[in-house]
């Protein structure tokens, strides 16, 4: 059973490499290092009308815009175990543009997996 299970992954793996060219495995390996903390960034906010620079943050940042509330979701890595998350809105003024500060080094053939077994077993609280 494992070993259907190994040669499907394998299989399934062909597919989705061939259809890709090196630019498209590089900027996927770059993101999920981004979204490991691995790389430093700055995201800069600025007010398109005015010209003006509303935010900067520099560091180990994960970023996601969340089309649905029109807002980006900033995480970022501040020490051993400490992170800080970030919520800013975004409308038709006002706006961001991230800059990867150093080069990563990333393979352009093969594709990063990353299993946290961690991530896998809850972190149960129990509240009174």
């Amino acid at each position: 059973m494992k070993k259907i299970f190994l040669l499907l992954l394998v299989i399934i793996g062909c597919f989705l490499i061939a259809g890709c060219d090196d630019a498209d495995i590089v900027s996927n390996n770059l993101s999920k290092d981004a979204d490991m903390f691995r790389v430093r960034r700055r995201v800069v906010f600025y007010n398109g009308i005015t010209g003006e620079y509303i935010l900067s943050v520099e560091g180990l940042c994960s970023i996601k815009n969340d089309n649905t509330d029109n807002q980006l979701e900033l995480t970022v890595k501040t020490g051993d175990a400490s992170y800080k998350k970030h919520f800013l809105g975004l409308s038709d003024n006002v706006t961001y543009f991230a800059e990867q500060l150093e080069s990563n080094s990333v393979s352009p053939y093969h594709y990063k997996v990353i299993f946290k077994p961690v991530a896998i077993i809850p972190a149960i609280e129990i509240a009174n």
